[in-house]
Formats: C-alpha cells, structure tokens, sequence
C-alpha cells in the first residue's frame, strides 16, 4: 500500500484519502465509517499519515485507523483507556492499546464516541 508523504505535521486529509483508496472496498467502507465518526466527534482534528497509518490529532495523537491483512484496527493509543474501559471492551479483540475487528462487524458508535471523548480528556 503505496501512501505519497508529504508534510507528517500538516493537515494532510488527501494522505488519508490515498490511504483508504488503496484498501478492499468492506474495509475501506469501515474506515470510512470509523473517519467520519471520528470527524463528527472532532471537528478541528487534524488529520494525517503517520506511522504508515491514518491518524487524528488534537493536541496530540487521539486515534489511528489502519487496515490489516486479516482485520481492521482502532488504535486507542492509551493503554490507561484500555485499563480504565476494561469492561466496555470485553467483546472486542483488544492487543494492547488496539482493537482488531472483522470490516463487517464494525465497532459500536456510541463505543468509538466515548474512546475518543476519553482520549480528549487525556489531551487536555
């Protein structure tokens, strides 16, 4: 999956859209979903390709998304959210900080809201 770098500190939303364009049509579809909830919840973020992966910034990093060979993955990048969301996430595939899942078995988005509102916390 070949992503053009421009500038990793700039608002580079074309890098992500080049990013999910080289995807399978299911995962790229809940990224997609996954981006504009994210979006929705975070106006202002900042949004780019860091670490080969699409990232959301605000502050700093908040969340990353990035498609797998057998999986899709939400990065929550804090591993004291995953402590302290523990049983918000017991049927989810979490490693780490990251929640792996099937493109056609998407992540709830009240869940997704309330990582991200977590993570807003943990920024200011």
């Amino acid at each position: 999956m070949a992503v053009t770098k421009t500038n990793a500190s700039r608002n580079s939303p074309e890098e992500v859209n080049a990013y999910l364009d080289n995807l399978p049509i299911d995962r790229k579809q809940a990224l997609e979903r996954l981006r504009k909830i994210i979006l929705k919840t975070v106006p202002d973020c900042i949004q780019r390709v860091s670490y080969q992966i699409p990232i959301f910034r605000l502050k700093k990093d908040l969340v990353g998304i990035a498609s797998q060979k057998n999986h899709c993955s939400f990065y929550t990048m804090s591993p004291n959210l995953v402590n302290e969301m523990k049983n918000d996430l017991t049927e989810l595939n979490v490693k780490g900080t990251t929640i792996h899942f099937d493109a056609n078995e998407p992540i709830p988005e009240e869940l997704v809201v309330k990582i991200i509102k977590f993570r807003l916390k943990e920024a200011d």
